[in-house]
């Protein structure tokens, strides 16, 4: 193993702590601090067909458009308020629906209306930005305006996801499955690193870390997978932690639609389930998890049995800490001359509003930090409908 004399944190975060060695595919970030609330944000990379997740069997429209896509209750759609219907294939957070720790928001996105372009989209959505990316992410200035020196990031992959980046000082765990540390390795990064006060406190950091993820797992194997990010990321906010961030990937579904869109709906119930179950219920009914895409699909389907990138898309509002059971947002239509640019749903909110009531009413952030700083540009207040709600 080569040892670098002059390491940076990030590096020396990256390498030297990456004690527990977990092979995992996506990101995954901390913060830990004060108080019982807790907030979540999950990230559907690739675009997440929000019509096919919550589909309008109610607008005369939608069949039409989608003739081999669109469901009905009659054909396995589980009915939602009469007019939208839960995919089955995400039927596991239907108890969730009806216990009233689930909602969703239809025909919201950035403000992004450029190329649709998955990279754009993705920095706009996670830096918060109106229109145009940022240098760092919204995620980690709200972090660095709780005032909490207690706050800490962990991003647990090689890359972290923009949504943490930024000036709060966010320490990096990035487990690699080729860096083994052995004990002899490890007190020679103790000794070396003792001097350095900085360097001192975040190795003993990313050591407790590491002991924190054993003691959840009880020693066994974490899978690349979702669940595994979940089953981490309940474990440590049914502690200390209050915010997590993490990503799943899998949802551009240009052709075969169905087969990829039921498997990443299966791994984002389990997702949220697994979060349930390993945070308890004290820590969950002080949760919220939002589950936000770049931007939405085409409403009609395409001829390979997909759906093309567009603009309107749906988030997940999950969690006991907020009341569910609902479909917000103001719905548009499908109808003909109801569509954004004649093939995409008209996004009609601002899922950077969603965002900012989160968190407002988790940590209190008022309406002048959430507009001046973490959502620069957003028109938001206390009176949102998704603050009232």
């Amino acid at each position: 193993m080569s040892i670098d004399f002059n390491p940076t944190r990030r590096l020396f975060l990256g390498g030297a702590c990456s004690l527990a060695a977990m092979p995992l595919m996506t990101s995954f970030a901390l913060a830990r601090g004060n108080g019982e609330n807790r907030f979540v944000a999950i990230v559907l990379r690739g675009a997440m067909d929000g019509l096919d997740l919550v589909q309008p069997y109610g607008d005369p429209a939608f069949r039409g458009l989608r003739p081999d896509l669109a469901l009905t209750p009659d054909t396995g759609l589980l009915d939602l308020d009469g007019r939208f219907g839960l995919n089955p294939a995400a039927a596991d957070l239907y108890p969730l629906w009806k216990a009233g720790e689930l909602s969703f928001v239809h025909a919201v996105s950035t403000p992004y209306r450029d190329a649709r372009s998955h990279f754009d989209g993705q920095d706009i959505l996670e830096t918060g930005g109106n229109g145009h990316a940022g240098r760092d992410g919204w995620l980690n200035r709200a972090i660095g305006m709780m005032g909490s020196e207690q706050l800490r990031a962990i991003d647990v992959t090689s890359d972290s996801d923009l949504i943490l980046q930024g000036d709060y000082p966010a320490e990096i765990w990035s487990p690699k499955d080729d860096i083994p540390i052995s004990a002899d390795e490890l007190l020679f990064f103790e000794a070396l690193y003792s001097k350095d006060d900085a360097f001192a406190k975040a190795f003993q950091q990313a050591r407790n870390a590491d002991m924190s993820s054993e003691a959840i797992f009880s020693g066994a194997s974490i899978a690349a997978s979702t669940e595994g990010l979940a089953r981490l990321a309940g474990g440590f906010l049914k502690r200390d932690y209050r915010v997590a961030a993490f990503s799943i990937n899998g949802w551009d579904t240009h052709a075969d639609q169905k087969g990829l869109f039921n498997r990443s709906a299966g791994s984002l119930s389990k997702a949220i389930l697994t979060l349930k179950a390993e945070m308890g219920p004290k820590a969950w009914s002080n949760t919220v998890v939002l589950a936000m895409t770049e931007f939405g699909r085409t409403a009609r389907q395409n001829g390979t049995g997909g759906t093309d990138h567009g603009t309107g898309g749906c988030a997940v509002v999950a969690g006991g800490g907020y009341p569910g059971g609902r479909v917000m947002g103001t719905w548009p239509g499908v109808a003909d001359g109801a569509l954004y640019e004649d093939r995409d749903l008209m996004p009609t909110g601002d899922i950077r509003e969603v965002a900012a009531a989160m968190l407002y009413r988790q940590f209190g952030l008022g309406a002048a930090a959430l507009t001046g700083s973490v959502f620069p540009g957003l028109d938001f207040s206390a009176s949102s409908a998704f603050v009232r709600a």
